[in-house]
């Protein structure tokens, strides 16, 4: 008996019929070799859905070389498979005598060649072997984090290159140990760059004209909102306040006081 496993090019796509034609042609191309023009190559039996037995009529020997030479030749002609396994089995003890793989990928494993086969009764199995299907979701689930990081990594590269094109001579308001770019909305510390957001640069702003000073709740309300046409309550103001504290948090001469009910003082000790 002989087995063999192959890769159908796209899927099934080729007709059975011509699959069943193609491979009584290889059973008698194996007559051939055996110098046996005489006998017949019974019927080509479609085991299950991917696996086809070739028998013959009469007990015949080979040398292996033969068989495997003739799958590549017969399976390359008809456009058949690249990839296939095969497993020659005696029919009769219903062993494996001689077994080899054809495959692009891990490489070829042919052990049995140049082996003799003694007259016998042998059957070919033909197990054609799907190609695993590709997996589109599965690509897609890669692709969408691999664009995610993409663009985290471009939009920081372009934040940290913006702030690495800004020099001394750009205008700026000392704070401390802080350069406020009010322009660049980003504040500098020896080598570090912090970026501000369009509202964390205007109350800064306003705190840094107003350095010691309260700042009245209703003056940040109106000048980083109102004026834009939004309203407005007071707790959007500790939130900001508390942003630029982190944002500050490197100067420890840098405070934000709260004063209850009235506002708060930015005081640089």
């Amino acid at each position: 008996m002989i087995s063999a496993g192959a890769f159908i090019k796209e899927n099934n796509e080729i007709p059975e019929k011509h699959v069943e034609v193609v491979l009584r042609d290889l059973g008698h191309q194996l007559l051939l070799t055996a110098k046996d023009s005489s006998s017949r190559v019974l019927p080509v039996k479609k085991l299950t859905e991917n696996r086809y037995q070739i028998s013959f009529q009469n007990d015949f020997g080979f040398i292996s070389d033969s068989l495997i030479n003739l799958v590549k030749q017969t399976y390359k002609k008809n456009g058949l498979a690249n990839d296939y396994i095969v497993n020659l089995r005696n029919c009769k003890q219903n062993e494996t005598v001689l077994a080899f793989e054809i495959n692009k990928q891990p490489g070829d494993l042919t052990p049995c060649k140049g082996r003799t086969l003694e007259v016998g009764c042998y059957i070919i199995e033909i197990d054609f072997l799907k190609k695993p299907a590709f997996n589109y979701f599965l690509l897609l689930l890669l692709i969408i984090p691999l664009g995610f990081i993409g663009y985290y990594m471009k939009d920081t590269f372009r934040k940290k290159e913006k702030a690495a094109s800004i020099s001394d001579d750009n205008e700026y308001i000392p704070l401390g140990n802080f350069k406020f770019y009010t322009g660049n909305n980003l504040l500098k510390i020896e080598d570090k760059s912090i970026t501000l957001s369009e509202k964390e640069t205007k109350a800064l702003k306003i705190f840094a004209e107003n350095i010691n000073q309260i700042v009245e709740r209703e003056k940040l309300m109106k000048e980083i909102w109102e004026d834009e046409g939004i309203v407005v309550i007071s707790r959007n103001v500790d939130v900001l306040v508390s942003k630029l504290r982190k944002k500050l948090i490197d100067d420890n001469a840098i405070k934000f006081i709260n004063v209850h009910g009235r506002g708060y003082k930015f005081i640089i000790e």
